[in-house]
C-alpha cells in the first residue's frame, strides 16, 4: 500500500489504482458480470490491485480466438463450405447458426463460467 506524507503523518492512498483501457467484447463483458455476481472474492482482488480490466480483456481474447479455432475446425469436420452455401443457403445457415450456438456453450462452459 502505497502512502502519502500530509504534515507530521503518513496517510495512506485510498484511490482505487488507474486500470489501462481496454476493449472488451462480448464474452468479456459477460465474463466480467459472471465473477461480479458469483466469484466476489476474485472480482474484489481484481479490482483493489488495479487487474480487473486487464484480466477482463485477456479472457475475452482467449474466447474470440477459440471461437474462431472452434468454428473453423467444426465447419471443416461437417463440410460446410462455400459449394453448399451457393446450392443452399438455408440449409449453410442452419448448420452455421447450429455451430455458433454450440461453439457459444463450449465457450460459456469452459471460459466464462467455468
Amino acid at each position: 500500500m502505497d502512502y502519502t506524507l500530509c504534515g507530521d503523518y503518513y496517510l495512506p492512498n485510498l484511490l482505487p489504482v488507474q486500470e489501462e483501457e481496454y476493449n472488451i467484447g462480448i464474452y468479456g463483458q459477460r465474463y466480467f458480470r459472471y465473477i461480479k455476481e458469483h466469484d466476489k472474492i476474485l472480482f474484489i482482488n481484481l479490482l483493489t490491485t488495479g487487474k480487473l480490466n486487464e484480466h477482463v480483456a485477456e479472457v475475452d481474447t482467449r474466447a474470440q480466438t477459440m471461437e474462431s479455432m472452434l468454428v473453423k475446425q467444426m465447419t471443416e469436420q461437417e463440410d460446410i463450405n462455400e459449394a453448399l452455401k451457393e446450392q443452399d443457403q438455408m440449409e449453410w445457415v442452419q448448420h452455421m447458426n447450429n455451430i455458433w450456438n454450440r461453439v457459444e456453450e463450449i465457450i460459456y462452459k469452459n471460459l466464462i463460467n467455468g
